[in-house]
């Protein structure tokens, strides 16, 4: 095998090692918000969801992509600066972490007079120990990954998810407050803080005795670019949730957060398919071959549209049952901030960032967009905001993100020459378009006509089951049977047409036909002994 071949599959397998850790993630912290919203009132989900917007931001905006620097660093240093790599990062984390924890601690109004809560400016102390100690120990999976040790991030991932899952979980049924989350936040990030000095000691020894501040200065020039980049994504895709959580109570603010619900794997598939085409852009760009660019484009696009388009036809019909099926009828508002949320998804298939990265000249031009998209955003969100309700609000911020990406594609395609002779490439994306409507139609009919008899069916099965009479249990069961029957009407429809029309290749369908064969081999076949011809 060649080398670029070799480091193809590599590349591939990290992608999947990495994607398999974020399943299985996800599956575990899946199950908090369905735990949360049915042991606390709708004001303390709101309270739980303030709290945690403002962690999950601090993490990523506090470090100034000084972590990301590692991914650069290690794969370019000698052994004694690839140690010094690593101490400027713990340096710089545990001093932003530690000046954000002092800050809320002598001003804890700050997230208070933000959300307009007394609560958050009880909590705020406590919030900036969990964002000191996240934004020190979230380094454990950044450090492992760019050391390129795939399987020992994927172990990392699962565990900081089981750990979160099993401390949060036992915080919901033990507590069920607000404050209990935030220790035992506390506590998932002392135990990660440990798992990481563990595993710098044994990867980078005596790293702590590699202080070089000539070298801090260049880490520091080298990740404060990709920082900033980072914190305009971070401002463009969050900050309509701080005005929401400023003009509207935090009971409504939990109606919007849940309406805000990220659709199960659908950003990790993009992030994989992504991955994998950066550096393979990269290498077609400096050959100058625009043709093979724009080729697996597209069909990185016909890949995504082949999910993408029938989950969002799906999710769209469906939209009101799915809401209260995961998180109640006290959530069924959420639908309608839900169903303009998911507009994002067939917009998704638009593949720019590989292409982006690879010239830098979009690259500058595309943060001068990012800039210019944010402060309109901004500017539209303010003086919207006496006007707005919950889905004005969510309508400016799914249009923020929509035009971004309609502008990077422009870019895109005035830089690659893209013309009417490549619109072939795109027949099977309007193949997939037409489909997903033809089976939504059919499951549209089949939903309206049996929802309330399914519904009662699912819920009587719990009543009888769990001998409960619980609304919440009730809703789950009732529900579930309803997107059960939806899914089994649309996923044969739109499979079969997708095959009937081509979209599903010869090569994919012999795959699928291939792992079948491994759990269902066929009748009378006799597995052949070991040492027998």
């Amino acid at each position: 095998m060649s080398k670029p071949e070799a480091a193809t599959q590599s590349l591939k397998q990290q992608s999947a090692w990495l994607l398999v850790a974020k399943v299985i993630g996800f599956g575990f912290s899946f199950m908090l918000p369905l735990l949360i919203v049915r042991y606390l009132t709708q004001e303390e989900v709101g309270h739980y969801r303030e709290a945690f917007q403002v962690i999950m931001n601090a993490i990523v905006i506090l470090p100034l992509g000084f972590s990301m620097s590692s991914f650069y660093f290690l794969a370019r240093e000698t052994a004694d600066r690839r140690g010094a790599a690593i101490l400027n990062i713990l340096l710089f984390n545990f001093v932003v972490g530690g000046l954000a924890c002092l800050s809320l601690f002598l001003y804890p109004e700050l997230i208070g007079n933000i959300f307009k809560s007394p609560e958050l400016t009880r909590l705020a102390p406590m919030i900036g120990v969990v964002i000191w100690i996240w934004v020190f120990s979230t380094f454990l999976e950044t450090v492992a990954i760019a050391n390129q040790e795939a399987k020992v991030a994927t172990v990392f991932i699962v565990l900081a998810q089981f750990s979160k899952t099993l401390l949060m979980g036992s915080a919901v049924f033990l507590f069920a407050t607000v404050e209990s989350f935030i220790y035992a936040a506390m506590i998932q990030g002392v135990i990660q803080s440990c798992i990481l000095f563990w595993y710098l000691r044994s990867r980078f020894p005596r790293f702590w005795t590699k202080f070089e501040p000539s070298f801090f200065k260049d880490q520091f020039v080298y990740a404060i670019p990709f920082g900033i980049a980072g914190i305009l994504w971070m401002l463009q895709n969050d900050i309509h949730n701080y005005f929401v959580g400023h003009k509207f109570s935090s009971a409504e603010y939990a109606i919007y957060a849940y309406g805000c619900f990220e659709v199960p794997l659908i950003a990790m598939l993009a992030e994989s398919v992504t991955a994998v085409l950066i550096p393979r852009m990269n290498t077609l760009q400096v050959a100058g071959d625009k043709e093979e660019m724009i080729r697996l484009t597209a069909r990185a696009m016909q890949k995504l549209a082949f999910f993408y388009f029938p989950i969002y036809v799906f999710l769209l019909i469906t939209a009101q049952t799915f809401i209260i099926t995961l998180f109640t009828t006290n959530y069924q508002q959420s639908a309608s901030v839900f169903v303009i949320n998911i507009t994002i998804l067939p917009f998704s298939i638009l593949i720019t960032d590989p292409i982006v990265r690879s010239y830098k000249e979009l690259g500058r031009l595309f943060l001068v967009t990012r800039i210019v998209v944010l402060l309109t955003l901004v500017t539209v969100l303010y003086y919207g905001l006496e006007h707005f309700g919950l889905t004005g609000m969510i309508t400016a911020a799914v249009g923020a993100i929509v035009l971004e990406k309609i502008i990077a594609e422009t870019m895109v395609i005035r830089k690659l020459g893209l013309g009417m002779r490549h619109l072939p490439l795109m027949k099977n994306v309007l193949k997939t378009a037409i489909i997903s409507i033809a089976a939504g139609i059919v499951t549209y009919f089949v939903y309206e006509n049996v929802k309330v008899v399914l519904e009662a069916t699912g819920e009587h099965f719990a009543q009888e089951m769990f001998s409960t009479q619980k609304l919440a249990i009730l809703n789950f069961f009732g529900g579930s049977l309803v997107l059960l029957i939806s899914g089994i009407v649309f996923a044969p429809i739109y499979l079969y047409l997708a095959n009937l029309w081509g979209v599903i290749e010869e090569d994919e369908r012999e795959s699928v036909l291939a792992a079948m064969r491994r759990f269902w081999p066929k009748r009378g076949a006799v597995p052949v002994a070991d040492g027998e011809g």
